[in-house]
C-alpha cells in the first residue's frame, strides 16, 4: 500500500495545497490501488481514468484556491446513483447497465468545481434499495475485514471504496440509513446531514425530506472537510441554505457533551448482543469525557408505520418503471412500488400528522439533551448471500426494512446523525455507534463525534488490505 494512501483526507489536501504532491500522482495511486484490491471486493466497479487525469491537469494548471470548501486535487467516488457526465450510471439496474449521462448532477459539479476529482462510480444495490450491496449489473459489493461479510447499503460500494484505500473521500446518500449503516459494517463515518445542507438536483421530488446526500470518510476531520465541499446554496433545491459554517473549525474547536440521553433498543426493538456489548463500550468512552449520561428516548413508536408509508408513498413515483419494466426490478423494489400504490389518502394525511408530532417532540427532545445516542444497526455485519435479515433474536419481521429500525426512526426526525466507529466483536468485525443532534445542528455533531472519536480506543486504524476468507 503507497504511504500517501495511508494518510488522511485533510493531510493530503495540505499536500496537495502546499504542492507536495500533484493531483494526477494521487488520480494513478487511487486507480493503482483500485486495480490491486477492487477485483476482491468490487466497491468501484465503474472506473473514469481518462476523465480523471484531464480534470487532475486543469487544477494542475490553474492557481489553487485556499478556501475552507476547496479539496485541492483529492481523489473520491460517487455513489451509482448519482449522474456523472460521460461516466457509465447505472443505479444498479439493468435497465440502466449501458446509460452514459449527458449532464452531471450538481453534487458532482459542486464537488468538482472544489477540486474533488471523481474516479470512479461506487457499487449500490437496485436504484439504493436495500442495506445489502448488490445488484443484477456488477454483483455484490464484499467487506475488506471479512469477504464472506456484507458491507451494508446503499452507500456500500463508497464505505468499502475508504476502508479499502481506494480513495480517500466518498459521497453516498440515505434515506433509511444508507451512509450509516455502510460506515457501521465497515468501520468508517457515515454523515447523514439535515434536508438541504447538501443541496442536489435538479430532481422530480424536490420536497423528499427523506433522502438526502452526504460525506463518507475514516474519520471526522475528513467528514468536515467533505461537508464544507458539499454544502452551500442551490437554487433547485427548496431546503437549500443560503450560508453554512465552516465545518473544519467544528472539528478544531471539538466539545465535549454536557448532557447526552441514551438509549439501547429504541423502546423495545431486538439488539445482538455483540452489539449491546459495543454500545456499552461506547456509552463508558462518553464516560470518561465527562459527560453525564441519562437513559431517556424521543417516542419512536409509530416509526414502524411511518416509515412503510412514507419510503412507499417515495417508490409510488416509480409506477411508470413498474408497468414497462417489472421483469428486470428486484423483488423488494416491487413490493415497495406495490405497496405505495395501494396507499389511501387517509393513510398519507395520518402519517405526515404523525410525523409532525415526532418533529416537534424531537425538538423538545433537545430542548433537554446536547445529544443522543444509540446503536447504528441492530446486528453486527453478517453473511453477504443473505439479502436482509427477516428474524433478529427471535423477532420476525414483515419486509425487507424494519431491521434497519436503528437508523430509518432517526431518518424521520429530519435531525443529522452520524455512525462512528465505535468496536469490533471478537471476530473482527466493526460495529458503530449513532450519533443524532437536533435538526440543522451538524456543526455540534461534528464537534462532539470529534471528541468521541479522540477518546475512544476502541476501534481500528484505516485503511487495510482485504482480508480474504
Amino acid at each position: 500500500m503507497n504511504e500517501l494512501i495511508k494518510m488522511s483526507a485533510t493531510e493530503i489536501r495540505n499536500k496537495l495545497l502546499s504542492k507536495e504532491v500533484k493531483p494526477s500522482e494521487l488520480v494513478e495511486i487511487s486507480i493503482d490501488r483500485i486495480k490491486e484490491v477492487d477485483p476482491t471486493i468490487n466497491a468501484m466497479p465503474t472506473i473514469c481514468y481518462e476523465r480523471a487525469i484531464k480534470h487532475a491537469k486543469n487544477i494542475e494548471n490553474n492557481n489553487t484556491s485556499n478556501d475552507s470548501n476547496y479539496l485541492g486535487g483529492i481523489p473520491l467516488s460517487i455513489k451509482d446513483l448519482v449522474p456523472v457526465e460521460g461516466v457509465r450510471t447505472t443505479w444498479g439496474s439493468p435497465i440502466f447497465k449501458d446509460h452514459i449521462p449527458q449532464k452531471s448532477d450538481f453534487l458532482v459539479e459542486r464537488l468538482e468545481r472544489n477540486g474533488g476529482i471523481v474516479v470512479g462510480k461506487s457499487n449500490t444495490p437496485e436504484f439504493g434499495a436495500g442495506a445489502n450491496t448488490f445488484n443484477e449489473v456488477f454483483g455484490p459489493s464484499l467487506s475488506p475485514w471479512n469477504t464472506k461479510k456484507t458491507v451494508g447499503g446503499s452507500s456500500g460500494g463508497a464505505a468499502s471504496s475508504l476502508v479499502s484505500g481506494e480513495v480517500w473521500l466518498a459521497s453516498g446518500s440515505d434515506t433509511g440509513g444508507s451512509l450509516r449503516i455502510p460506515g457501521s459494517f465497515c468501520s468508517v463515518v457515515g454523515f447523514r446531514p439535515s434536508p438541504g445542507t447538501v443541496p442536489t438536483g435538479p430532481g422530480n421530488s424536490p420536497f423528499d425530506s427523506l433522502s438526502v446526500s452526504g460525506p463518507m470518510a475514516r474519520n471526522v476531520e475528513d467528514t468536515a472537510l467533505m461537508l464544507n465541499a458539499m454544502s452551500g446554496y442551490y437554487e433547485f433545491d427548496p431546503f437549500s441554505q443560503k450560508s453554512t459554517p465552516n465545518y473544519m473549525n467544528a472539528v478544531k474547536e471539538s466539545k465535549i457533551p454536557k448532557k447526552i440521553a441514551y438509549s439501547f433498543d429504541l423502546g423495545g426493538e431486538p439488539l445482538d448482543p455483540r452489539v449491546r456489548e459495543s454500545f456499552e463500550k461506547g456509552l463508558k468512552v462518553f464516560e470518561s469525557m465527562g459527560s453525564e449520561l441519562v437513559e431517556d428516548c424521543i417516542d419512536f413508536s409509530n416509526a414502524h408505520y411511518l416509515i412503510r408509508v412514507l419510503r412507499s408513498l417515495k417508490f409510488a413515483a416509480q409506477a411508470e418503471r413498474l408497468k414497462t419494466n417489472r421483469k428486470n426490478l428486484k423483488p423488494e423494489i416491487i413490493w415497495n412500488i406495490e405497496t405505495g400504490l395501494k396507499l389511501t389518502g387517509e393513510e398519507i394525511a395520518n402519517a405526515e400528522l404523525i410525523r409532525a408530532k415526532l418533529f416537534n417532540d424531537t425538538a423538545e427532545f433537545f430542548n433537554k439533551y446536547d445529544m443522543f445516542v444509540c446503536p447504528t444497526v441492530m446486528v453486527p455485519p453478517f453473511d453477504v448471500e443473505i439479502r436482509y435479515l427477516d428474524e433478529v433474536e427471535g423477532v420476525k419481521f414483515d419486509d425487507y426494512i424494519t431491521w434497519l429500525y436503528y437508523t430509518h426512526s432517526i431518518t424521520l426526525t429530519s435531525s443529522p446523525c452520524v455512525s462512528l466507529p465505535c468496536s469490533f466483536t471478537d471476530d473482527g468485525l466493526p460495529i458503530g455507534i449513532q450519533l443524532v443532534t437536533e435538526c440543522n445542528n451538524e456543526y455540534d455533531l461534528l464537534s462532539f463525534s470529534k471528541s468521541f472519536e479522540d477518546y475512544n480506543s476502541n476501534a481500528l486504524v484505516t485503511p487495510i488490505d482485504p482480508i480474504i476468507k
